[in-house]
């Protein structure tokens, strides 16, 4: 089997939507032909940790591991909990201490693309003798972290091989660019390696529309989209008794459903059979303005906050929930955001009450895959009316999701899809 070589920094037992990509990528590859050499840190820093994920690590795969600097480390040395925080690039708070802002300004001005930069150069030192070794050919750089694609850009100035550069999200675009109080110098600093990587990579890979089209503007490479997916197989599944609204993923300021919050609120007070049976569910980490709109709202004795769950149970509860929320903050920025867990809702096969940017590309998919409905964060007289309808619905037990044509984003056809554009790109 031919080759290929995948670098990434998120391998289990990272927890979160960045490992699933390439972990189930590699699950499927030698199905059509390939055989995947995986290179990842040996003492990362992840945010989250699942340890139940390693039992999913492909058998007699083969994985190269590397010890990096993780800068987050001395970081924790100040603040804990908002090393997690800076680490994934986000502010949670509105009004962010002096320490924040300090730590954000050293990681968007001196850490450049980002804090796993120490890993470039002994990484390339590590796999330039691991290409020879094994005669690799094809190499993929999976990213953010985006320092991973610099590791490629070395190793295609010194071999003959194929370079694809994997973007699960955006470089510069990303919404937490503007927050790292980046200087014009940094700004420029970024754009230009963005700008380099797109266009020496042989191929790029993208995960939405709207990203391939930006990118597009940058470069003439060749430019393939691959959505995310889902891996498991839907099975039958006894509900939640209760009216329950379940979202998994860190849920913080800038995705604040106060629409949603406003509509269940009124529909407590004017509805007491619904009074007695709601139930939200929320798996992951919650931010603070979050919990006080719930207070502030009366709906604090409804909410279940379960805290970070494992994938398993993450799917389990996908399955027996009434209804599953999506969020995503309202900027044009996020519009191109497809968030892994929207394939994984679409096997469930429950209700997707999803809220966002207008024009939004994961908006427009559940649309397309009749998998629910999509409101804004300003319309809370739509997002009522569609609680109320589906709740009526629910007291009958008539609250189905009649979902279609979600096959192609199962993990096996998406590698298929992967498999071919390697190939493509060898002929």
């Amino acid at each position: 089997m031919q080759k290929v070589l995948v670098i990434a920094y998120y391998w289990p037992p990272a927890g979160g939507p960045g490992v699933q990509r390439w972990l189930k990528f590699t699950k499927y590859l030698p199905e059509m032909g390939f055989e995947p050499i995986v290179y990842v840190p040996e003492n990362p820093s992840y945010p989250i940790v699942d340890e139940k994920l390693l039992e999913e690590v492909p058998e007699g795969i083969k994985i190269i591991k590397q010890r990096i600097q993780e800068p987050y480390a001395w970081a924790s040395l100040f603040s804990k909990s908002k090393t997690k925080t800076i680490s994934s690039g986000i502010i949670s708070e509105k009004n962010p201490s002096f320490l924040e802002k300090l730590l954000l300004w050293i990681r968007g001005n001196l850490f450049i693309p980002d804090a796993r930069k120490f890993w470039v150069k002994p990484s390339v030192r590590t796999l330039s003798k691991i290409i020879q070794d094994e005669e690799i050919k094809i190499v993929i750089t999976t990213g953010p972290p985006h320092s991973l694609h610099l590791i490629g850009l070395e190793l295609k100035k010194s071999h003959q091989l194929d370079w694809i550069a994997d973007f699960r999200d955006p470089w510069t675009s990303i919404g937490y660019h503007k927050k790292l109080r980046l200087s014009k110098s940094a700004q420029k600093k970024h754009k230009r390696l963005e700008k380099l990587v797109l266009s020496s990579a042989d191929k790029i890979l993208v995960t939405s529309n709207t990203t391939k089209k930006e990118f597009e503007a940058i470069t003439t490479t060749p430019i393939q989209v691959i959505t995310n997916g889902y891996d498991n197989e839907w099975e039958p599944t006894e509900l939640d008794k209760d009216f329950t609204i379940s979202h998994i993923g860190s849920l913080l300021t800038g995705r604040n459903p106060k629409a949603l919050w406003k509509a269940l609120s009124e529909l407590v007070l004017e509805n007491e059979e619904f009074k007695k049976v709601l139930k939200i569910q929320l798996a992951g980490v919650v931010g603070e303005e979050v919990l006080k709109s719930l207070e502030g709202l009366g709906l604090t004795p409804y909410l279940k906050h379960l805290g970070y769950l494992s994938h398993n149970k993450v799917l389990e509860l996908q399955r027996k929930s009434q209804i599953l929320l999506l969020l995503e903050i309202d900027t044009e920025e996020t519009r191109g955001i497809i968030p892994g867990k929207l394939f994984e809702y679409f096997s469930a096969k429950r209700p997707i009450l999803a809220i966002g940017p207008t024009d939004w590309e994961a908006g427009n998919m559940i649309k397309t895959a009749n998998a629910g409905i999509v409101g804004s964060h300003s319309d809370t007289d739509t997002v009522k009316s569609v609680l109320l309808d589906w709740f009526d619905k629910y007291r009958v037990q008539e609250l189905n999701c009649m979902s279609k044509d979600i096959e192609k984003y199962h993990r096996r056809e998406l590698t298929r899809a992967l498999a071919n554009y390697i190939q493509w790109e060898l002929s």
